[in-house]
């Protein structure tokens, strides 16, 4: 009997391993159509759980608002930055080829809601995490790390407003 009670435990522990050790490895390689895979299963799953909370006080992500620069639609997306005196540092995660960077990239500015607050940001720069990472917490240098993130933004800041 107990047998199978460790091996119903156990079965799921392993798939979560490995699925985390495949994500781990997708992102660090940059195998296109695994990080690919990855942006739209967080885009149509996690992103959606994500914003319900982002950018309030407390909350894990920010959110940055930016216009589509093909359809001129207003998108929000979560995002984690770090506080850099006068700039935010944005992770990516995803390297610097996706739809929101290309976006803010094209306009040179957007709004981020961070910590119930709202800021505008500009010069947009993508700079290496290396010359950056006295701004983040250790936690943040060692997950960069595990999954070979060498680029972030950074974006310079201007408070426009506190949220509601």
């Amino acid at each position: 009997m107990w047998i199978w009670i460790a091996i119903g435990a156990g079965v799921p522990i392993a798939s979560a391993l490995l699925g985390g050790l495949i994500l781990v490895l997708v992102l660090r390689t940059g195998y296109a159509p695994g990080v690919a895979a990855v942006r739209r299963f967080h885009r149509r799953f996690t992103n959606r759980q994500v914003l319900k909370t982002a950018g309030q006080p407390g909350a894990s992500a920010a959110v940055i608002r930016h216009t589509g620069r093909s359809s001129g639609k207003l998108y929000e997306t979560p995002i984690g930055v770090a506080e850099a005196g006068a700039d935010f540092i944005v992770a990516l995660p995803y390297g610097p080829r996706t739809d929101w960077l290309a976006n803010l990239l094209a306009a040179g500015s957007a709004e981020v809601v961070h910590e119930g607050d709202t800021y505008r940001v500009s010069e947009p720069e993508l700079v290496t995490t290396a010359s950056v990472s006295r701004y983040q917490s250790a936690g943040e240098r060692l997950t960069l790390r595990l999954f070979g993130v060498d680029e972030v933004l950074r974006v310079r800041k201007e408070q426009i407003g506190e949220s509601a």
